[in-house]
């Protein structure tokens, strides 16, 4: 079943994929991991939460063992985080939608308040668009290396999610709007060296239906963003805002000594 989107416009710009440079070095991402650990002191200062349950989706060809090291660091800033509970990611081949849903509606009901959704690269579109389907149950979305602004061959794995899905990307992605913004506050983290997805086809275009919209670049690899200890406090912090009661806030880089170079300046580039 093809997510409910509007069909999307035709896009004016394409955007190549990562160079093979940049997939080379996706090499890095077991290092980004293991900078976790010296990073602990520091990614406990990041604010904490509410107590609210949070559904973090895996990647293509990913099961929930990948974001355990994200949910586990979650769950000690107070979150009740789950996986998707679907095995592995082979794309929305048929009930994997459904599935979805139901997981959110029983989550929402358990907890008695809106859920959060955080995903990961293909993870990410299937948060954004449970958002856009349900958000009277969706608290936030917050999405990393998720390829939503771009046509599919900006990425590098679009001819793997084919294979393993069984779907014609060009074909599915006629029907649907990927870039609007879902109408609950919503992040999008991304790297400039992300080897898999174009950098720019994970930025969010500002909303006017959604002024709370931001995008966060962080230094990853895409196999390391949800492991990346940079990523993991922009999440944090993310989740931390409390758009039920009107206190949402942009990101800021933060001011802990030693993690604002971690965030690279959203205004370089920009004539001044």
């Amino acid at each position: 079943m093809p997510f409910p989107f509007r069909k999307a416009p035709a896009p004016t710009d394409t955007l190549p994929p990562p160079g093979l440079h940049l997939l080379a070095m996706e090499f890095r991402a077991p290092w980004e991991f293991g900078a976790v650990l010296p990073a602990w002191p520091l990614l406990q200062n990041a604010p904490l939460g509410d107590g609210h349950a949070i559904i973090v989706f895996p990647g293509l060809t990913a099961g929930d063992a990948s974001t355990l090291p994200l949910r586990r660091y979650l769950e000690s800033r107070n979150y009740h985080a789950y996986g998707w509970g679907q095995g592995l990611n082979m794309g929305p081949r048929h009930g994997v939608l459904e599935t979805a849903k139901r997981k959110l509606d029983e989550a929402c009901q358990r907890s008695g308040a809106r859920v959060s959704l955080v995903g990961w690269s293909l993870g990410g579109v299937y948060a954004r668009e449970l958002a856009k389907e349900m958000p009277d149950r969706v608290r936030c979305v917050v999405t990393l290396g998720t390829p939503f602004a771009g046509e599919h061959t900006s990425t590098n794995a679009w001819r793997i999610y084919q294979w393993v899905s069984g779907r014609d990307p060009k074909r599915e992605t006629e029907h649907y709007d990927l870039p609007v913004a879902p109408p609950v506050p919503t992040t999008s983290i991304y790297s400039r060296s992300d080897g898999v997805v174009a950098w720019r086809g994970s930025i969010q275009a500002p909303a006017p239906h959604n002024p709370h919209t931001e995008n966060i670049e962080v230094v990853a690899s895409h196999f390391g963003l949800g492991l990346n200890p940079s990523a993991w406090w922009a999440v944090a912090d993310r989740l931390s805002q409390n758009p039920v009661t009107g206190a949402w806030r942009p990101f800021e880089r933060p001011r802990v000594p030693g993690l604002q170079w971690l965030y690279p300046d959203p205004q370089r580039g920009k004539p001044g």
